[in-house]
Order: C-alpha cells, then sequence, then structure tokens
C-alpha cells in the first residue's frame, strides 16, 4: 500500500482557449500546485493566453478561467502550466484534487485488495490515512 500521495495524473480535464469558436481539448492532468495545474497537451499554447479549465469527472463539475503561464516541449506534445485568476478557484481546485484522490484510492483498493468501497468509506479511509500528508495550499510541491 501507498504510503505518499500521488498526484492525479489520470484524470480526465478539458480546456478551451477563450476566442471565438475555439474548440474544447480532452487532455489529462499531471499536477495541482499552489496557484494553479498542469496537463499535457497535442497543441501549443502561448503564454498568456486565457483559456477555461474543465474537470468533469468530479461532482459537482469544477470550471475556471486560467492563465497559461508556460508551455514547455514534451516528447510529440507540450506540458502546460496554467495559473488561476481567482483565489476561489486555488480553494476549489484543491477540493477536487482531493476527491480525485479518494476517487483513485476506491480504484486501488479494489484492484489491490477486492474490496468495494462506498464514496463514504472510502472518504473516511482517506482521510485517515493520507489527509495529514496531504500538502497544503502553500506548500510548494513545483506543480
Amino acid at each position: 500500500m501507498r504510503s505518499f500521495i500521488r498526484h492525479p495524473s489520470d484524470i480526465p480535464i478539458e480546456y478551451q482557449v477563450v476566442a471565438h469558436n475555439a474548440a474544447i481539448n480532452q487532455e489529462h492532468l499531471n499536477n495541482i500546485s499552489p496557484g494553479g495545474l498542469s496537463f499535457c497537451s497535442a497543441h501549443e499554447l502561448r503564454p498568456g493566453i486565457l483559456i477555461t479549465v474543465r474537470i468533469s469527472h468530479v461532482r459537482p463539475v469544477f470550471e475556471a478561467s486560467a492563465l497559461v503561464a508556460w508551455c514547455r516541449p514534451a516528447g510529440e506534445a507540450f506540458r502546460i502550466g496554467v495559473a488561476f485568476q481567482d483565489v476561489d478557484d486555488l480553494f476549489r481546485v484543491r477540493m477536487v484534487e482531493q476527491i480525485c484522490h479518494i476517487q483513485q484510492y476506491r480504484a486501488e483498493i479494489y484492484a489491490n485488495e477486492g474490496r468495494q468501497l462506498d464514496w463514504e468509506q472510502a472518504a473516511h479511509e482517506w482521510i485517515q490515512k493520507f489527509a495529514e500528508g496531504f500538502p497544503w495550499l502553500d506548500d510548494d510541491d513545483g506543480g
């Protein structure tokens, strides 16, 4: 069993450049940091561009505006880092991250132990095992 918190890198996200008729792109989350998040994309995004980020994998759906802070080549794709524009979004995305961790925990327990946990059981176990080590918003983990 893991004794550390893994960032939920397999969580699907969507982003859309805030422009007329811009396409919605579906990607996967890399990391969540105190100021925003990062994801890989097949498309290069210029720093300074405003995008809308949506994580529909959780309820309620998370949606926020973010500014592209950086874009780095990553093989055939690009790793994109975005900064949220609203302080409330920072708190909300941390809640999304915890929900994603709990959902991953449920799946891992089922795969490794064959136990099927409901949401409340999984949340209770995850909190007991990992909440103390969950980074706070002011921790800098290099996201």
